[in-house]
């Protein structure tokens, strides 16, 4: 994804996730990369400084903000991402390049890593951050994300479920590692996306009653227990 795009976040309940899925499934596929359950496990570990400037950004919705994070799918350790999520007058725009597992481990512990090791002005921006603003590893986010695409508007509606947090960011490679949940039993984060507009047929398809939306990241979920040694912020 290169262009921003709009990015509506809700918080629903098992019963609300159910019956918009149940609307949604004879109107959009499933993203082709799902496995036979429909779904894939995600895990991030997301960057700040040692100001938290970006938890900050995003607890005072301070405009533009922007976040690093690498990310796996369903623990593959060959297929790893650096991204730099950025957020501006409402929109979203996420930038991104592969890196390889030494490279990851280096990011890891915290580890300056060397600015010609990618040939990527995402990854640049990562290393100048790390020695001007000391970017360091601080939190994981998991959940297992079920997507729907609709090719011909670019529009993905996404169910995340089992959203948790871990502070062991040195096992962000490990399978399993010890996690905590971020939200209240039965609750899930429906989110949609899409560039200019969205059709109709599936903006109706997404509405239910109660549906809360929601500006809170997910990183901020999770980083929220983790201050001033447990306190919430």
């Amino acid at each position: 994804m290169s262009e921003y795009r709009h990015e509506y976040k809700y918080i629903c309940s098992e019963q609300q996730l159910t019956l918009i899925a149940n609307k949604i499934q004879g109107l959009l596929e499933f993203d082709p990369y799902v496995g036979e359950d429909k779904r894939y496990r995600i895990r991030s570990l997301y960057f700040d400084d040692y100001q938290d400037r970006c938890l900050y950004d995003n607890i005072n919705g301070n405009d533009p903000r922007e976040k690093f994070r690498l990310r796996i799918y369903n623990y593959n350790k060959t297929y790893i991402r650096l991204e730099l999520k950025k957020k501006e007058h409402g929109k979203t725009k996420k930038l991104s390049c592969r890196i390889d597992e030494a490279l990851c481990r280096k990011m890891m512990q915290g580890l300056i890593v060397d600015m010609d090791a990618v040939d990527a002005d995402v990854y640049r921006k990562f290393c100048l951050w790390q020695n001007t603003r000391l970017l360091r590893p601080k939190v994981i986010v998991e959940y297992d994300r079920i997507p729907f695409i609709y090719r011909d508007g670019n529009v993905r509606v996404t169910f995340d479920t089992n959203i948790c947090s871990a502070s062991c960011v040195e096992g962000f490679l490990d399978e399993n590692i010890v996690t905590r949940p971020v939200m209240p039993l039965g609750e899930h984060i429906l989110e949609v996306k899409f560039d200019e507009l969205i059709p109709d047929f599936i903006y109706a398809a997404v509405q239910t009653e109660r549906l809360c939306q929601t500006t809170y990241s997910k990183y901020y979920m999770c980083r929220k227990y983790s201050i001033a040694g447990g306190n919430t912020l």
